[in-house]
């Protein structure tokens, strides 16, 4: 991929970049508004043991997080201006760390003193920091800290990062993580070592700046470098499904079913017995296919949960890496929509430019909303209810923009 030309102004500002990014966020109000309603389809909620479009939601968030990193420094080196950028950019980071802590915050960890003495330090952070804390805004922090290193390094040294961050977490599954994160109190987006894998969709974000800001190669090739982008897009999310096919070693009959359990016994490293039993038992190459994103998969009596299936609860690699592929894809037709077809929605326009501060104020908006849906409403109350929801988020934030106050870090 080629390397970036920062003397070329055309993507300063992407009206894409920005459209992409409401379109991004809506997602977000949408889902985490709606996720709780009986009405509400599964393909809204998030799900565990497979891909649903609420799960496609974050890694954009991180893709775009990732491609705004790579544009704000290079932009900054052409006005000659990068000078202590890093530690700036770090200490925004360190910000929107303690942001996060405030907004989500947790409830009493101890009745009185003594208990909570009793509890001791880890004993009262555990949960807050494996259940709570590391939430949307953390991950984007500690992941965008942990990429910043590299966010002007060569193409090779970002993959390499990418592929070594990876690595870690596989061997960091095997060793605790995955069943940690995966045991009560259950983890959120990976828990806190879910940067490792969060950090794929923010390299490909930097990767894709660099193709796009290179405009004399779009300008002479367009074609070409259309289908390049649509080719790589594709071709990472057949990696993510390649990665994901790893699951069909843990089919199980439910005679074999071990009682009451959901995580498998060997969940990275399948043991020898369930290879031999998988070979023996399979009589064609559709046997060790996974079932595609979107599609719900076996239950656990069936399939034991493992590293492998897609799941953004545990953070899985086959999951970053197919929805970074995703992310790249949906990301292109915005370009193609916006800056090539010149189209453009105000309304992401309102959310996309103002991101933090619409993700502040919706679980406020919920909150005042909700008390007035049971969970058990029909589907056209529940309709009637996220038309609320949004107009009144979308009130607050055009607030906002009209006064030119933006909520950044």
């Amino acid at each position: 991929m080629p390397q970036a030309n920062p003397s070329l102004p055309s993507v300063q500002r992407m009206v894409s970049l920005d459209q992409f990014r409401g379109y991004t966020v809506v997602g977000m109000l949408l889902v985490n508004y709606v996720g709780g309603f009986q009405a509400c389809p599964q393909v809204l909620k998030h799900s565990h043991d497979y891909l649903s479009y609420a799960d496609t939601i974050m890694p954009q968030f991180l893709f775009a997080v990732g491609f705004a990193m790579r544009l704000s420094l290079v932009r900054r080196r052409a006005r000659g201006g990068s000078s202590g950028v890093y530690l700036r950019m770090a200490r925004r980071l360190l910000g929107l760390m303690l942001v996060s802590l405030v907004v989500y915050n947790v409830s009493p960890r101890a009745a009185n003193w003594q208990e909570l003495v009793d509890l001791g330090f880890w004993g009262a952070v555990v949960e807050p920091l494996k259940r709570h804390w590391f939430q949307t805004l953390m991950h984007i922090a500690v992941t965008s800290l942990w990429i910043l290193p590299v966010i002007e390094a060569a193409v090779s040294v970002r993959l390499l990062w990418a592929v070594l961050s990876a690595g870690s977490h596989v061997w960091l599954s095997w060793w605790f993580n995955f069943e940690w994160v995966n045991t009560s109190p259950n983890g959120i987006d990976g828990g806190p070592l879910g940067f490792l894998t969060w950090c794929v969709p923010a390299l490909l974000g930097t990767l894709a700046y660099d193709a796009l800001a290179n405009n004399s190669l779009v300008q002479v090739l367009p074609n070409q470098v259309w289908r390049i982008q649509i080719v790589l897009a594709t071709g990472i999310m057949l990696l993510g499904y390649g990665l994901s096919c790893g699951t069909r070693f843990y089919d199980m009959p439910v005679a074999e079913n071990p009682a009451n359990t959901k995580l498998a016994l060997y969940p990275v490293l399948p043991s020898n017995e369930q290879w031999q039993a998988k070979w023996d038992k399979s009589t064609s190459i559709s046997d060790f296919l996974a079932e595609p994103p979107f599609v719900k998969p076996p239950d656990e009596n069936h399939r034991k949960w493992n590293y492998w299936m897609i799941s953004q609860r545990a953070g899985t690699l086959s999951y970053l890496v197919f929805s970074a592929g995703f992310s790249l894809f949906v990301f292109l037709l915005f370009i193609l929509a916006c800056d090539q077809w010149k189209w453009r929605l105000s309304f992401f326009d309102t959310f996309g430019t103002n991101a933090l501060l619409a993700y502040v104020v919706h679980s406020m908006v919920a909150s005042a909303v909700k008390p007035f849906v049971p969970s058990d409403s029909p589907g056209w109350y529940v309709t009637m209810s996220v038309l609320v929801f949004f107009a009144i988020n979308w009130l607050i934030i055009r607030f906002f923009e009209k006064q030119n106050i933006y909520l950044r870090v």
